[in-house]
């Protein structure tokens, strides 16, 4: 049961991600503490109606703990002119599921395309790299069990451009496209040191995005972030494999320019073509992404949407 679905004054049981929680109250019969809860849908604040016993109710309140999932079996209502969630024991209950109990994919949205045939098709971009140092880099990555199963799926950003399970790979396979398309109108281009710009520029989302029952920034994504995350993956395989100074030069050159301008946290701007085409084609793909999703999630019969990093964006 979706949290846009609901409609008030109707009996519910789902699923539901925990928020944030209230401290539990006083109130004239009995004892209440509230709950945030949520899905991929949206979020309402949840109600639960304990009796007099103090303890009790403290006690299932101690039970529940931030990013948990519950099982919820209560009625919807409206409350200051909001929906909202009432539970009222004993018919009425709050669990809260163990892993195993419930899939992650209920609470994040996935990629509407096949992972397996996106990473099968990056997979063979990388073999038909002619350069044998840049390949044997891009290897290292993309040949790697380990890697290639988070990486396969793993959300590309939290809110904003491809937050959903599987969104990292279809993001830079994207990019990697995009690139593909401006070395056959620009020639000179070097196309595999674009195309390793395009396939690596990313990867440190593995480490700054934590994946549970929703997305966050992990501790290490929010001290360091994944433009640096990533250099320092890079950096470490091109040592191990020791990478030919010049091209080590550029790779890193490729990700430390990506985002392309220093007021978008990029530590250089681009100054080689190749380090150009991957910034622009990572940002005409998440920007394009991102205007997409809005229109897609937009819930108005209205023209006309306002979202502050576009505007007004046109529905019709």
């Amino acid at each position: 049961m979706l949290v846009k679905n609901l409609a008030p004054y109707e009996s519910i049981d789902g699923k539901y991600v925990v928020k944030f929680k209230k401290p539990v109250q006083k109130y004239a019969k009995g004892y209440v503490f509230q709950l945030r809860i949520g899905d991929p849908s949206g979020e309402i604040m949840l109600r639960y109606w304990g009796a007099e016993k103090k303890d009790e109710v403290e006690k299932l309140y101690n039970s529940i703990k931030k990013d948990d999932v519950v099982y919820v079996v209560g009625e919807t209502t409206i409350f200051n002119n909001r929906m909202a969630i009432n539970v009222n024991p004993p018919s009425g209950k709050i669990t809260v599921l163990k892993t195993g109990e419930y899939e992650e994919s209920d609470f994040i949205p996935e990629s509407d395309k096949d992972t397996k045939e996106m990473y099968g098709e990056l997979t063979k971009i990388a073999d038909s790299l002619e350069n044998t140092h840049l390949k044997e880099l891009v290897y290292a990555f993309v040949k790697d069990p380990a890697f290639s199963e988070k990486f396969i799926k793993h959300p590309g950003a939290m809110y904003k451009h491809h937050g959903w399970l599987g969104g990292l790979l279809e993001h830079t396979l994207n990019v990697v496209k995009i690139c593909e398309f401006l070395k056959k109108i620009h020639p000179e281009l070097d196309r595999d040191l674009m195309l390793t710009g395009a396939i690596l520029h990313d990867i440190g989302k593995i480490r700054e995005l934590d994946v549970s029952t929703h997305i966050r920034t992990s501790k290490e994504g929010m001290l360091v972030g994944h433009l640096a995350l990533t250099f320092e993956e890079v950096v470490k395989k091109m040592d191990r494999l020791k990478t030919p100074g010049d091209i080590q030069l550029k790779v890193k050159h490729m990700l430390l320019s990506h985002h392309g301008k220093f007021e978008y946290g990029s530590p250089r701007q681009p100054a080689i073509p190749e380090a150009l085409a991957v910034y622009l084609a990572d940002e005409t793909d998440s920007k394009i992404t991102e205007m997409l999703t809005h229109i897609k999630r937009a819930e108005t019969e209205d023209d006309y949407i306002y979202v502050s990093d576009f505007g007004p964006i046109y529905l019709k």
